[in-house]
């Protein structure tokens, strides 16, 4: 098993035939080629949202049971995924490095600037109303590669 701070430093010799990449065993190259054949084995059985691994699926299911087991030691708020645990420290330590790209401000507490120009509902994030856009268009970018089911996100 490689240590992550080994990651970038360890021989890769297991390339991906479609792109190139490098990677230091065969079992994630596996992983990883799925990302070319649309394949994901492990679907949820609360939403049927599929997922190329199944770490990814245990972790999405935190989702549906509303276990947040990453906790701010600064603040006690807690957190699903441990990737928003340390977007929210940044908050405590000052940083804030990605700006609205709509308005340059940092954050919106309360506000709802990106207004559907159908509904006329408010969303935080401009990525947000991307995806609430699919509900007046009908559009279904995923699908199941097993059955073929469209989804909208």
């Amino acid at each position: 098993m490689v240590k992550p701070e080994e990651s970038h430093t360890v021989e890769k010799p297991w390339k991906c035939c479609d792109c190139g990449r490098g990677f230091h065993a065969p079992s994630v190259l596996e992983i990883h080629r799925r990302s070319h054949t649309g394949e994901r084995p492990f679907s949820c059985p609360e939403c049927r949202k599929g997922f190329t691994c199944s770490s990814h699926l245990l972790d999405h299911r935190r989702v549906h049971t509303g276990e947040k087991p990453f906790s701010c030691p600064e603040c006690g708020k807690g957190f699903t995924y441990s990737s928003h645990l340390l977007a929210h420290q940044r908050i405590h330590a000052g940083e804030r490095p990605f700006p609205c790209s709509e308005c340059g401000k940092w954050v919106h507490i309360g506000k709802r600037p990106f207004l559907c120009p159908e509904c006329r509902t408010g969303f935080t994030r401009s990525s947000t109303l991307l995806t609430h856009l699919r509900v007046h268009t009908g559009e279904k970018p995923f699908s199941c590669p097993e059955c073929r089911m469209a989804f909208s996100c």
